[in-house]
């Protein structure tokens, strides 16, 4: 027991947390729920209409970013494929020159013969001039033989940082017929300068004998030139990589010869010919564009920043957040007009509802519009009016209801005296041996009795048909051998509850109108029948009858309330019209009685009422007749 004390309340923290919170938001809930109509509308709306309306701003900012992404991607890589043009030209002219150099004859003279020939290399000097006049792209052509004679260039060459390929692959030429060169120094009488070197074995044409060597370099600040001037984005620019990814020309900062990894580290492979690729992070973000030159299988690389072309945004983003904003205000406004026009006719119900004193009748409310808010206040101007009706109504029928009880509680005349004089009287009647007046007197005791029964409204069929039994005794003795009685009640309505002193005046009209005026003894039959809707009752008679006229009319007289037929009203007793309003007023207006007659073959008077759960009462100390079967 200790245990589960304790395991109890070692939860009790938690759970009171737990409680704190949904304390909270049950009163964030209420707060929500105590806002007007017209809040709570506008704010969702609002948040409706503006919510699409940011993720379109947002959307367009988005598309907006990525078209100018792919507008500066396509400018960049038409820029590459400009200079790849030019340096394709320039590549393709160098190695027609060199193909045309090794099977020129002057050349090919002077590789062969075995001593050098003055007049051969002015030749050769004057030819290599005239072909490289007009190609400023040209640095340098050299004319290197095996032998010992010196080499040929129309530049006279004081220095050189190259260092031939076959220094480290002695048979490179033997696989490859050329071979271009990194970026190297070369010293002139004009100067240094950095060059790029294409060097082509020579072969003699008749023997096809290794010969020499020709090298034609390519002046490497005209090519940065061509290069620089490639127009990327602002900030961007392009650079040319040689087969190794290292850098042939590119900007000023960045130095020839050095991988692209010393500058952009990790940047990755490049992949395919051409394509892009994204390096790095942040504001730090650069598209790298690439497109391979198949000749010479240089790189041609341009790096954009990305801040650089996202700036070109800067003008959309503006004119859409001012497009946004416009339209954000044009919607609050517009909605708070809207709202305001369909809560005004709501807020004008609720104010006559709030203010409206619930001792006089609901205001009504002049209709302005025909939409389903004033169709709202038409309906509510209808159910003021019906509530007036009905309330009206409700008066009438309670008065009624207590003036039916009224005149059945007339009968309540010092009832002990009265009793105490009808058993002197039945037991002065058995001491003289007169049977017919001691049975006559003990069903008016029974029947006043039950008539009296202190007041109460509803009792079992059973006894009610026990009442009707007593003055149906009573009647048998008044007229003897003038009618006779039958009764068919279902077992299971006996028991069940219904309102009191109903039969009677019914078997009493029947007798009176019916049966007495007919020539010859009658019959009066009361039928009792139980189903799921409730009891069916009737009594009928075989007596005159009711002309059709007289019957219509009677229709029509019960129809009437009792204050407008002071003729059926005034004349007291159970009568049809005081067995009719008691039915509607306790039953409702479908348990009124239904007439059916034919003159001279009697009449049916039915009616069918619900059933009443409770206590079944108490059935008179007599012995059941015989007729209840």
């Amino acid at each position: 027991m200790s245990s589960n004390i304790s395991n109890e309340y070692r939860f009790t923290p938690l759970s009171a947390s737990r409680k704190l919170k949904r304390l909270k938001r049950g009163d964030h809930v209420k707060k929500w729920l105590g806002k007007s109509l017209k809040h709570k509308l506008s704010l969702l709306i609002i948040m409706t209409t503006l919510v699409p309306l940011l993720f379109l701003g947002l959307f367009s900012y988005t598309t907006a970013e990525g078209l100018a992404e792919e507008k500066a991607k396509s400018a960049g890589m038409n820029t590459l494929r400009q200079v790849e043009v030019y340096l394709s030209t320039m590549v393709k002219d160098v190695e027609n020159m060199s193909l045309f150099l090794i099977g020129h004859n002057g050349v090919q003279n002077y590789l062969k013969s075995p001593e050098s020939d003055l007049i051969q290399q002015t030749t050769i000097i004057n030819f290599l001039t005239n072909l490289a006049f007009s190609k400023d792209y040209i640095a340098n052509i050299i004319i290197e033989p095996l032998s010992s004679k010196p080499p040929i260039s129309f530049k006279s060459i004081a220095g050189s940082d190259l260092m031939d390929i076959t220094a480290t692959i002695p048979e490179y030429y033997e696989l490859h017929p050329k071979w271009w060169s990194d970026v190297h120094q070369q010293w002139t009488f004009e100067g240094p300068r950095k060059v790029i070197t294409l060097a082509r074995p020579i072969r003699s044409t008749d023997k096809y004998k290794l010969v020499g060597k020709v090298q034609i370099n390519l002046d490497q600040a005209v090519i940065a030139h061509q290069i620089r001037q490639a127009a990327l984005e602002k900030g961007g620019f392009v650079m040319l990589l040689d087969e190794k990814d290292r850098i042939i020309a590119g900007p000023d900062n960045l130095d020839a010869n050095l991988p692209l990894s010393a500058y952009y580290p990790n940047m990755g492979s490049f992949k395919g010919e051409s394509g892009f690729l994204d390096y790095g992070s942040g504001a730090d973000k650069k598209t790298v564009l690439y497109k391979t030159m198949s000749s010479v299988n240089w790189k041609l690389v341009g790096i954009i920043p990305t801040q650089e072309y996202r700036s070109q945004n800067h003008y959309f983003i503006n004119l859409t957040a001012v497009a946004v904003s416009v339209a954000m205000l044009f919607v609050i406004i517009f909605v708070v007009f809207l709202i305001q026009k369909i809560t005004n006719p709501l807020s004008a119900l609720t104010n006559f509802l709030k203010n409206a004193s619930p001792e006089e009748p609901l205001p009504a409310i002049p209709v302005k519009s025909i939409d389903e808010v004033g169709q709202l206040i038409v309906s509510y101007n209808r159910l003021s009016s019906r509530i007036v009706k009905l309330t009206d109504e409700v008066k009438r029928n309670e008065s009624l209801k207590k003036e039916a009880d009224m005149q059945a509680l007339q009968l309540q005349i010092n009832p002990h005296f009265l009793y105490n004089t009808l058993s002197s009287i039945h037991w002065l009647a058995l001491m003289n041996r007169d049977s017919k007046i001691a049975e006559m007197v003990g069903s008016l005791s029974d029947f006043l009795r039950f008539s009296l029964n202190n007041g109460q409204e509803y009792c079992p069929a059973l006894q009610e048909m026990m009442h009707v039994q007593n003055y149906v005794s009573i009647q048998s003795i008044r007229y003897p051998d003038k009618f006779s009685f039958h009764a068919q009640v279902d077992a299971e309505a006996q028991g069940k509850l219904m309102l009191k002193l109903l039969l009677q005046p019914l078997v009493e009209n029947a007798m009176l109108h019916g049966i007495l005026k007919r020539e010859g003894p009658g019959e009066i039959t009361i039928t009792i029948r139980c189903d799921g809707v409730g009891m069916h009752i009737s009594v009928t008679d075989n007596g005159l009858g009711i002309s059709a006229e007289r019957l219509e009319w009677l229709r029509k007289q019960l129809m009437e309330a009792p204050e407008e037929n002071p003729k059926l009203a005034g004349k007291g007793g159970y009568g049809l019209h005081n067995v009719h309003s008691r039915l509607v007023l306790h039953y409702g207006c479908d348990a009124g009685l239904h007439i059916e007659s034919m003159e001279h073959r009697g009449t049916t008077i039915s009616f069918t009422i619900p059933y009443i759960e409770g206590p079944a009462g108490l059935v008179p100390a007599r012995a059941e007749d015989p007729a209840l079967t």
